[in-house]
């Protein structure tokens, strides 16, 4: 992981190398790091802060691939961190029972990849023979978006239609 700076922010600074569940891991991390940046980072700060990541997320998670030499690794999380610090970004401020709702239903969009998010996910995929090039890394990064904003639909839906 040390080897190059990219891998550092792809691998979620490390807990994408979790032997079980990366992804679920990765979310962990970006909701605790979201807990203890909050306080000090406005609304505003928060969508530079995503909008910086993102665009450097294209570069360090096509260069993670292409060192790993796997399209879409499951050790890359930074699509996770970004995706979950959005929607609390959006959905602030609601206690632990919300966030806590906004995590279950987001790794559900992002592990059963349900309609819109199969979708996105199947959108950048490599070819067989294809190099691994920027837009795998932003395929990487779209479905977890696209289950991001399922899971602000989903949530939206619950507080105005079933009055949570």
């Amino acid at each position: 992981m040390l080897r190059h700076p990219a891998r550092w922010i792809a691998l979620g600074f490390g807990s994408g190398l979790s032997p079980v569940a990366p992804g679920t891991v990765g979310t962990l991390w970006a909701w605790l790091s979201f807990v203890l940046l909050q306080p000090w980072l406005s609304d505003l700060q928060w969508l530079a802060l995503i909008a910086a990541g993102t665009l450097v997320g294209v570069w360090a998670c096509t260069r993670t691939a292409q060192h790993l030499g796997v399209a879409d690794p499951g050790a890359i999380v930074w699509d996770e961190v970004l995706a979950f610090w959005l929607i609390l970004c959006l959905v602030m401020p609601v206690g632990f029972g919300g966030q806590l709702l906004a995590f279950a239903l987001f790794r559900y969009f992002d592990a059963a990849k349900p309609g819109p998010v199969r979708w996105a996910d199947g959108l950048f995929k490599c070819r067989p023979g294809e190099p691994i090039g920027w837009r795998q890394g932003v395929g990487i990064l779209l479905d977890d978006l696209v289950a991001a904003g399922c899971t602000l639909v989903a949530l939206a839906l619950w507080r105005f239609t079933l009055g949570g």
